[in-house]
Parts: structure tokens; C-alpha cells; sequence
């Protein structure tokens, strides 16, 4: 990585506050808007009062300075800035640092609207929340799933593969996939490691089964992918499918999975 990339980082983060600085009025902070102003919006010493900042180290931070800025400090920043979530998450970003409040925003459920977008979809289809538990699938991932997506199945992805009787003669290969499952798993949830839920599904697992204990203590880390996914049905035989996963727009922790029907092998 280039020697300049944390440079161009902080003035990155120093020109998007700077450019939130000014499109926020006095009046919608509750501040008098004065007789005159030289620059639009806010000024800098009014951002720091708001944020409960030195002014002096708030101007080094949009001069692009490399100071450190620690998560709480950048929460203030972007309450005192009313960003919006984006450009909260954005901020972050640009820090390099971890959301102190994420977890308030990832309680937030995706719409209803938005969850029934797989009952449009023809190709077994579902939609997984922060804890890849499933919050909404079609009739061809029920049928797909059993076990898992029918009616009294166990929502929870990782509780299935690990602990349903019925996902090791489901899935081909199953030692292979579990072991992915589980370095994935730990991939998506870096952000939330102090997230008490996910926690208390990681302990549980541990407890119930020994091959997750065993595959989540060799810290394996894979990013989620898509690719071939075999399965063996009870009733349908062999199906072979490409699996294509996709983030949610605005609600980045949610994610659609939709499996594609591939021909048989033939020869």
C-alpha cells in the first residue's frame, strides 16, 4: 500500500466534514445565525462546541492533519454534523474506525416491501439478517431446505448446518462447506464483535457442536461468495445450482441469496 494512502485518508475525512460544516444552518442546531458570515454553514468553532471538540484539534482534523480520532469522538461528530446513516458509515470509513452505536442501526428490520422482493423470484431465494438467521424466503428455497426453511425448521443458517440431522445428507460435501460456513461467518461479523447476540450464537454452537467449535477455534476468515452448491434431495436426488448472494441497499447487513438452477451433468 502507498506511504501517502493515510494522507490522502485524512484529507479525505478533513473535506467531508468540512463540506457537512457547510451546508449545516445555525438555526437547525439551535445556534443564532449572526449579523455575518464569511463562509456558509457552520463555523469551525461551532462544530467543536457542538461536538464537545477542542476547536484547534477540529481544525487540524479537516486541514487533513494525521491526528488520531477515537470512535467516540467521531459519533459526536456526526450527531453535531446530523449525518444521516450513510454518511455516518462514510465517516467511519474514512476513519478507519468502528461504529461505536452500530448496533442501534443494525436492529433496524428491512422493510416489508423490500423482504418480499424474493417472492417475485422464481429460483429459490432467501434473505439473511446480521446473524444469518433467515428473515423471509420463497416457496422454492422452502421446498430446497427442509429442515431449515419449511415450517418448524430452525431459521438460523449456522444452527442448521451445524446442528440439524437433516443439512450433513442435504449438502454435498458437508465438512467442506460447514468449514466455509464458519470462516465466512466470522468474515461478516468482524464489525460486531462486541455484539452480545452474536456472542451468545457463537457459544451455543461451540456447546452443541464440536465440529463448529473445532472449525470457529482454527480462526478461519473467507469473504461470503457465491459459486457451485450441490445438494442431495430427498425427493428431487442431485441439484446442482450457482449461488449468487447480494447486500440489501441501505441495510448492508442483510443479504440475498438467490440459487440458480444448473443441468445436470451429462456423460
Amino acid at each position: 500500500m502507498s506511504q501517502n494512502y493515510p494522507q490522502k485518508q485524512s484529507q479525505a475525512l478533513g473535506a467531508f466534514l468540512r463540506a457537512r460544516r457547510e451546508v449545516i444552518t445555525p438555526g437547525s442546531v439551535g445556534l443564532p445565525a449572526g449579523i455575518r458570515r464569511r463562509t456558509p454553514g457552520l463555523r469551525r468553532e461551532e462544530v467543536a462546541q457542538l461536538s464537545n471538540v477542542s476547536a484547534t484539534w477540529y481544525a487540524w482534523i479537516e486541514q487533513g492533519r494525521p491526528v488520531s480520532v477515537t470512535p467516540a469522538t467521531l459519533a459526536r461528530l456526526a450527531r453535531g454534523l446530523q449525518m444521516s446513516r450513510a454518511e455516518r458509515a462514510y465517516l467511519f470509513e474514512l476513519a478507519g474506525k468502528l461504529d461505536p452505536d452500530w448496533n442501534q442501526d443494525m436492529r433496524e428490520d428491512v422493510p416489508e416491501a423490500v423482504l418480499a422482493c424474493v417472492d417475485a423470484i422464481e429460483a429459490p431465494a432467501y434473505v439473511l439478517d446480521r446473524l444469518w438467521t433467515a428473515r423471509r424466503w420463497n416457496g422454492a428455497a422452502e421446498r430446497l431446505f427442509g429442515g431449515w426453511l419449511d415450517r418448524g425448521g430452525e431459521p438460523n443458517l449456522l444452527r442448521f448446518v451445524f446442528c440439524h440431522p437433516k443439512a450433513r445428507s442435504l449438502i454435498c460435501d458437508w465438512e467442506e462447506r460447514a468449514r466455509r460456513v464458519a470462516a465466512e461467518f466470522r468474515a461478516a461479523t468482524t464489525s460486531h464483535v462486541e455484539d452480545p447476540e452474536r456472542d451468545a450464537l457463537i457459544n451455543d454452537l461451540a456447546r452443541e457442536s464440536r465440529d463448529f467449535a473445532a472449525f470457529w477455534a482454527a480462526h478461519g476468515v473467507l469473504k461470503r461468495e457465491g459459486g457451485a452448491r450441490a445438494f442431495n434431495h430427498p425427493s428431487d436426488g442431485l441439484l446442482r445450482y450457482e449461488q449468487v448472494s447480494l447486500n440489501i441497499a441501505s441495510w448492508p447487513d442483510f443479504r440475498l441469496t438467490i440459487l440458480i438452477r444448473q443441468p445436470a451433468a451429462t456423460g
